[in-house]
């Protein structure tokens, strides 16, 4: 039996072995409450989404784990764990022999109004002898977390409340209150229930909507303004040119007038010439 830290790499392509002689189901529902299914829904998803980066975590829910090669009665379902050291990848049932004989590291068990403390007692005996090193039994009912830490001596309890596990790095807020537990991942953000996830979504596909709007809106007020500041340079432009040509025609105005009073002197000049001769011949003998 070996166990991967997380540190250890595994190959990120996996092939599930058909092996029919072991069962992908043990004929039990998944969840015996819609409570129980929700918050094993929130804990295995949330462990994915964790691990989403890592492709030597695999993380399960309600998988068939079958500890030895031959014997189907060794086989366990946890509600979620987390195996690192493994390839993600569709499994029809955990097989140590398969999986380098690595054993899941951190299990999860989520209470049902069946459960009894016997059966629950024998589940973590088990885990235990299989050398699981963190176990967490949440009872959403009453709100009660309980965690099992392995020590040289096998698993012992630790204090739930406030713990941060060393493996997944998440802190949970375990207060004793009906679904009150909050488990948040090393980044401060909580796991989501799938309802949340889907409140968080329609939020953001609001605010998406209404930034796109926004920004159609600042799109057409640039126009406007644009066309606006494009007819008043035109305006602009077209009263500079009027100026212009006003400019020029009192030019034109004035060169023509200076024309003119140049035309008329030299006619005076020309008519006073002639008045001259005129008066010089008259004078000259006969």
């Amino acid at each position: 039996m070996s166990t991967a830290r997380p540190g250890r790499r595994a190959s990120t392509r996996y092939l599930d072995p058909h092996e029919p002689e072991y069962p992908s189901s043990d004929g039990r529902p998944m969840a015996e409450s819609t409570t129980q299914f929700r918050w094993i829904v929130t804990i295995k998803e949330g462990l994915d989404a964790l691990f989403a980066d890592r492709p030597d975590v695999f993380v399960a829910g309600d998988l068939l784990w079958y500890a030895t090669k031959g014997d189907k009665s060794d086989v366990m379902a946890p509600d979620a764990m987390v195996v690192f050291g493994r390839p993600k990848g569709d499994r029809r049932s955990y097989r140590e022999w398969v999986e380098d004989g690595v054993v899941p590291q951190v299990v999860f068990e989520v209470a049902s109004h069946t459960n009894t403390p016997n059966e629950m007692a024998e589940k973590r005996r088990r885990y235990d002898a299989r050398g699981v090193e963190e176990y967490y039994f949440y009872d959403p009912e009453s709100g009660k977390l309980e965690g099992w830490l392995r020590r040289p001596d096998g698993l012992r309890a630790i204090r739930a409340d406030g713990w941060t596990s060393p493996l997944l790095g998440v802190t949970f807020d375990a207060p004793r209150r009906k679904e009150a537990l909050v488990i948040v991942r090393p980044d401060g953000r909580p796991f989501r229930t799938f309802g949340e996830l889907a409140k968080d979504e329609e939020t953001a596909r609001r605010i998406a909507r209404a930034e796109r709007r926004r920004r159609r809106r600042a799109e057409r007020l640039a126009l406007t303004e644009g066309e606006r500041a494009e007819s008043e340079r035109l305006s602009r432009e077209h009263a500079e040119r009027q100026v212009e040509a006003e400019r020029l025609s009192r030019q034109d105005a004035e060169r023509r007038a200076e024309e003119a009073e140049r035309q008329a002197q030299a006619a005076i000049r020309r008519v006073e010439l002639l008045e001259e001769q005129l008066r010089a011949m008259r004078a000259k003998p006969e």
